[in-house]
This record gives structure tokens, C-alpha cells and sequence, in this order.
């Protein structure tokens, strides 16, 4: 299975997101605010990274923009929030709408995980209507 770094200020979620993809076999990092995540992606190596988008200090968007940049920019992010609107265009690869289904993150992570390949990758564009009518907006 895949090696994943999850980004994530609320300890509940980090928990259980930890909880679940180690059980389903991903190797799993944490990292409590976007700060510390940039520090772990840049020493580590990670087939995907999961952020929440809204964080205090530096945000999911800061996260994106840092990986992007870096010289392994093609890594796969996955943007988290309860306000999906945030994300539309920002370049997230996913994107998963709080609260999701435990099912919803693992199909995720594995499709990303299996299927990204650097030379055929593009990112999946989010779309913003289908997002908020899932939302109920």
C-alpha cells in the first residue's frame, strides 16, 4: 500500500483518518498544522498528501502551493473541508467534502496511490456545482 501524509488540525479527525488507512495497510504520517506537514513532505516521501484546508498558520492552500512548487510538485493532494467552494480551482487532485464517509477517503487514497503515474498524471478538476449540490448548497 501506498505511504500517506495527513495534514490535519483537529486531533479527532487526524485520529481516526490515522486510524483507518493504517488499518487498510498505508504507511501513515501526521502532522497537526500545515507548518509541521510542509517540514514532514519535504524529509519524507509520500505517494499522497490529505490536508485540511482550513488551518490555522499556514492552510491547505499554502500546503498545495509548497508541494507544487517543490520538485516533487506531481504528488497527489487531497484537500479536506466543509466548505468546498474554498477549493474549486485550487488545484487539489481531490477533493472531500466534511463530513465524508471513511469509504469516500479510502477510494481515494488508493485510486491516487495506484494510479498516479508522473508521466500520464492530470490532476481531476473539482467541480464546484456537483461539490455544493452534494453540500445541500
Amino acid at each position: 500500500m501506498g505511504s500517506v501524509l495527513v495534514i490535519e488540525d483537529e486531533k479527532g479527525i487526524l485520529s481516526l483518518i490515522e486510524a483507518a488507512l493504517t488499518r487498510f495497510g498505508h504507511r501513515v504520517e501526521t502532522a497537526p498544522d500545515g507548518q509541521e506537514g510542509i517540514c514532514k513532505f519535504d524529509c519524507g516521501n509520500f505517494d499522497v498528501v490529505i490536508t485540511d484546508y482550513l488551518m490555522p498558520h499556514l492552510g491547505g492552500h499554502s500546503v498545495l502551493k509548497h508541494i507544487r512548487s517543490s520538485a516533487r510538485g506531481r504528488t497527489p493532494v487531497v484537500g479536506m473541508s466543509g466548505t468546498p467552494w474554498l477549493l474549486a480551482g485550487a488545484g487539489f487532485d481531490r477533493v472531500l467534502l466534511k463530513p465524508f464517509p471513511l469509504k469516500q477517503l479510502l477510494e481515494a487514497v488508493q485510486d491516487l496511490c495506484t494510479g498516479f503515474r508522473v508521466s500520464e498524471a492530470a490532476p481531476q478538476p473539482f467541480n464546484e456545482t456537483s461539490a455544493m449540490t452534494r453540500a445541500g448548497v
